[in-house]
């Protein structure tokens, strides 16, 4: 079996594994890692043939920018108190806790390669997160709480990471050099973002066609990424400031980008998540593979060092989410404190992944002078260890645990504040429409048509902001408007018969039928 087959049917698997995972209730990305770790068993399977240094270029930026595209700036402004004790405090404590217990272990290793080791595996994956809080109905600041969590705290692991690889291949270590190359790395990768950023809007204007736009928001996360990363910057960090500055700038009347971009980044999202996880599978048998019969004498250490990167996280996380409890206040978001249950859901979701898999075998496999990488295969296995367990077997307990401790998504909280939303859209369209009125641009029986729609969507949204007669009318023409809409679409799909007809006949421009059918389906979506 080559390559090309291998990741068709990683793909294939990927889009069967959402709504196998629906129905057995696991996460879609657990699923495509057993997968991948069962193709891997298969001798017509040869081992993955990607460069390490590939991994994190090829999957991060798409995945990046699709959780960035469904949030907003602000919202990470407001968050800097969970940015600050997870995504930094967090993991600089793991990374001191598992580096202490790895050196006490093995005392012949350098400090350096515990230290790799401790930041390579504390930072959970931002793409297990935001895969595996998708697919559970957890409350919202929770999911919140996790992406914002998995999508920071790679700038300072990956900093740490690099600081310790270079210590151990020189024989040399600074950690006032490593705390300025943190700061550098976040500048340039805040410069590289925002400029590649206001280059993106500038061009999607030139553009105008929304397939090109879409294209070009393919395009151009991998260059952000690389360009930041060349520069010694973090590119997670520049492709998260990106995603951040185009979903706040994006024009909001430019319908067609946003209907084609959000079909399509949904599925990027879907494929490169599935293949994520899928090539994790793999490479963990290919570790346990590579190191063999050794795997016993390993097993201990990592073990312990498992236990020491969940017990962190937990006795961080419970005073963490007090402290985070008591200096915010209530007003700053509208929710309600973070339990206890919530926390402890919070804990048992810190998976390990893509991350932690590309930074593990991107380690060097000599030092300077030639001599072997320190702990390269102790290093690997333990890290591997720590993704299967995190993973798989918190990723499979996830959804046990939030049914036990009755951590769900308060829907009747979301309708409302949908409600609200669409309160608020009706009430600008009767501001824009008396305004054209006043001007008199408005014809009177026109104007009566349209704000009387208008405040029947306020009516079926609030209804007991308007009066008896008014609800009355509201329900008879809600039957009305029922009906009208079965046979609106009942005629619009008798025309989309036709033109499917027509596309066969003879001397029809089938890309002429299309066009019209595309404006068609719009026209369905509207009403």
């Amino acid at each position: 079996m080559d390559q090309l087959t291998i990741l068709f049917v990683i793909f294939l698997a990927t889009i069967f594994s959402v709504p196998v995972g629906r129905r057995i209730g696991l996460p879609s990305p657990v699923l495509m890692t057993l997968f991948g770790a069962a193709m891997a068993l298969l001798p017509q399977v040869p081992n993955p043939n990607i460069e390490p240094d590939l991994i994190l270029p090829l999957v991060l930026p798409p995945l990046l920018f699709a959780a960035a595209r469904r949030t907003h700036w602000r919202q990470f402004r407001a968050s800097w108190r969970t940015v600050l004790l997870l995504a930094v405090l967090l993991v600089l404590v793991t990374t001191a806790a598992v580096a202490g217990v790895f050196h006490l272990l093995n005392p012949g290793l350098p400090i350096g390669a515990a230290v790799l080791l401790g930041a390579l595996i504390s930072p959970p994956d931002p793409v297990a997160a935001t895969a595996v809080a998708g697919d559970l109905s957890l409350p919202r600041r929770l999911i919140n709480t996790l992406e914002t969590e998995g999508l920071f705290n790679d700038v300072t692991a990956v900093v740490i990471y690099v600081d310790a690889v270079g210590s151990v291949v020189s024989h040399h270590f600074s950690a006032a050099g490593a705390l300025g190359e943190l700061a550098l790395s976040a500048a340039i990768a805040l410069a590289v973002g925002l400029g590649l950023g206001w280059f993106s809007i500038r061009a999607m204007g030139v553009l105008g066609d929304a397939t090109l736009q879409v294209g070009l928001s393919l395009l151009i996360p991998y260059a952000v990424y690389e360009v930041a990363d060349r520069l010694h910057g973090s590119g997670v960090l520049a492709v998260l400031v990106y995603g951040l500055y185009l979903s706040d700038k994006v024009d909001a009347d430019d319908v067609a980008y946003r209907l084609v971009g959000t079909a399509f980044w949904d599925i990027v999202e879907l494929l490169v998540t599935g293949f994520a996880f899928g090539l994790i599978g793999q490479e963990l048998y290919v570790v346990v593979k590579e190191v063999g019969d050794a795997w016993s004498s390993l097993l201990g250490d990592a073990l312990a060092v498992l236990a020491v990167v969940v017990l962190t996280r937990l006795l961080w996380l419970l005073p963490a989410a007090w402290l985070a409890n008591r200096l915010t206040r209530r007003r700053d978001t509208g929710d309600k404190p973070v339990s206890w249950r919530e926390t402890v859901v919070m804990w048992w979701a810190g998976m390990r992944g893509v991350v932690t898999v590309a930074l593990a075998l991107a380690i060097p496999l000599t030092v300077n002078g030639g001599a072997a990488f320190p702990g390269r295969d102790e290093i690997l296995f333990t890290a591997f260890a720590v993704v299967l367990f995190t993973l798989v077997v918190q990723g499979l307990t996830l959804p046990v645990l939030t049914r036990l401790l009755k951590v769900g998504a308060d829907d009747q909280a979301q309708r409302e504040a949908e409600r609200r939303l669409w309160y608020r859209v009706a009430k600008a369209e009767l501001r824009q429409l008396n305004e054209a009125a006043e001007a008199g641009d408005v014809p009177e029986d026109l104007y009566e048509r349209l704000s009387s729609r208008r405040a029947g969507r306020l009516a079926q949204a609030f209804p007991d902001a308007v009066d008896e007669e008014l609800r009355t009318h509201v329900s008879q023409r809600f039957g009305e408007a029922k009906l009208l809409h079965r046979l609106d679409q009942e005629m619009i799909a008798a025309g989309r018969r036709e033109l499917q007809a027509a596309r066969s006949e003879p001397g029809i421009d089938p890309e002429l039928v299309d066009r019209v059918m595309r404006r068609l389906d719009l026209r369905s979506e509207r009403h």
